[in-house]
């Protein structure tokens, strides 16, 4: 039997795979199994971090709204200006409540007065 030169294949394989990997360090950037265990890592990584991160932005809306609304009437919370927001039926979501907070503290103000009548 002749010999299989596998030729530009696998070489065109391992220079995707390196392709990712540019901006890692040392072996991780040169080794092609230590490169595949790194993707893998990389994806993974990104894939948990992604939903992690609409979980930190959501604590912290829930966080500076409950600041401004506590500073405004001292027996009033944060979950009781979301029930009567749900209440009133005033479709603000918890991103533009927090932008309006930092930016606009009276026109939080005014609204958690409105829907308390």
């Amino acid at each position: 039997m002749t010999r299989i030169k596998r030729g530009y294949i696998a070489r065109r394989r391992r220079a995707k795979i390196r392709l990712f990997a540019l901006s890692f360090r040392g072996a991780h950037s040169r080794l092609t199994r230590t490169i595949i265990q790194q993707k893998i890592r990389a994806l993974v990584s990104s894939h948990r971090d992604r939903n992690r991160q609409k979980r930190d932005f959501r604590r912290l809306w829930i966080t500076r709204i409950n600041a401004v609304i506590r500073e405004n009437g001292v027996s009033y919370s944060y979950s009781r200006f979301i029930h009567n927001l749900y209440k009133r039926q005033l479709l603000l979501n918890r991103k533009i409540l927090a932008q309006i907070a930092i930016l606009n503290r009276n026109c939080l103000y005014m609204i958690s007065n409105e829907i308390i009548k």
